[in-house]
């Protein structure tokens, strides 16, 4: 099993869109898959279940989001198995509970503690690993894809480290670049962290704590406009700068790299199907996969049948840089 997170320090660049998408795309191609929503906010749940099924778990308080098998560990009871919603024989879902923030000061306090080499604190900062490792176990999955949310708090942290690979999807701006410096100089701080408190770790514990690989593979550009196939001049501007900070901040190397299509880093460049992004919500289903009945007529034949290959060849990139 290989787990990947979705992380940027900026929102709103499309990076719970692309999870859902992806995870779609690794369940077309026969991979087993589980989609976990961390990010508080839930948007990935909202996006993979109809509107009466998020009314029956969140109206009806059902104890089957991710946060109902964090909650008995706070308590000091023992880990409950996490909820696996199925949405298909390849595609599984732990679903977000918008309380799962509430989850965060306990992370902190856990995290200070760790270095006092209190056994709970381990165990609280290593919940994510537990619950990664159960939903893998139960589901048979080969890959986990993980949505957190734009932030660099407790949560993100504990995510981060017991994730085996990091995507970064980012926008063409000014922003993305800052964020992009913000989260390569944080994973270094927490990579480094976690290796002084794994070597502190008590001999009598029970469970297994993350092993702190989190190795980023690469980003994705999101959303630009095409002309003739290719990026518009504005659009460059920005992008052609990503690969040097990417390398700088997040891979700790001086390279200079002429343009973001040269650098093996770039996982893809990602359009913005405008179009059929509100066919693709109504429909709850991936863009790549509308059909003439969900409106995908005309021209929008040829623009599902080319969001297709994008997706495929995004999905297999990341495969490639997972082995």
């Amino acid at each position: 099993m290989k787990s990947i997170i979705f992380f940027n320090n900026k929102g709103g660049v499309g990076k719970t869109t692309t999870v859902y998408h992806v995870a779609w795309m690794l369940s077309e191609l026969g991979i087993k898959t589980i989609a976990i929503d961390l990010d508080p906010q839930s948007n990935l749940t909202s996006m993979f279940l109809s509107s009466e099924r998020l009314e029956e778990v969140y109206e009806n308080n059902l104890p089957i989001t991710v946060l109902d098998s964090i909650n008995p560990v706070l308590s000091g009871d023992p880990f409950y198995p996490v909820h696996i919603e199925e949405i298909n024989e390849y595609l599984g879902l732990i679903m977000g509970n918008l309380s799962l923030s509430t989850f965060e000061d306990s992370l902190s306090d856990a995290w200070l503690k760790c270095l006092n080499r209190d056994i709970y604190s381990f165990r609280l900062t290593s919940l994510f690993n537990t619950i990664i490792q159960d939903a893998t176990a139960q589901f048979n999955a080969e890959y986990v894809l993980i949505d957190v949310g734009p932030n660099l708090g407790a949560i993100n942290r504990a995510v981060t480290i017991s994730s085996d690979f990091i995507v970064m999807p980012v926008a063409s701006d000014l922003f993305s670049l800052q964020g992009i410096k913000n989260l390569g100089i944080t994973l270094s701080t927490w990579k480094k962290q976690w290796d002084q408190r794994r070597e502190l770790k008590p001999e009598n514990i029970s469970f297994q704590i993350p092993i702190n690989l989190s190795v980023p593979i690469g980003y994705i550009v999101m959303q630009y406009s095409a002309k003739e196939s290719r990026p518009v001049k504005s659009y460059l501007k920005w992008a052609n700068r990503i690969p040097s900070v990417f390398a700088e901040y997040v891979l700790n190397k001086d390279v200079a790299i002429a343009s973001v299509e040269e650098d093996d880093y770039c996982i893809a460049l990602l359009k913005h199907y405008r179009s059929l992004a509100p066919m693709s919500m109504e429909s709850q289903k991936p863009i790549f996969l509308l059909k003439p009945a969900d409106g995908a007529i005309g021209a929008h034949v040829y623009a599902v049948q080319k969001s297709f290959q994008e997706f495929e060849s995004l999905t297999r990139n990341i495969l490639d840089k997972c082995q």
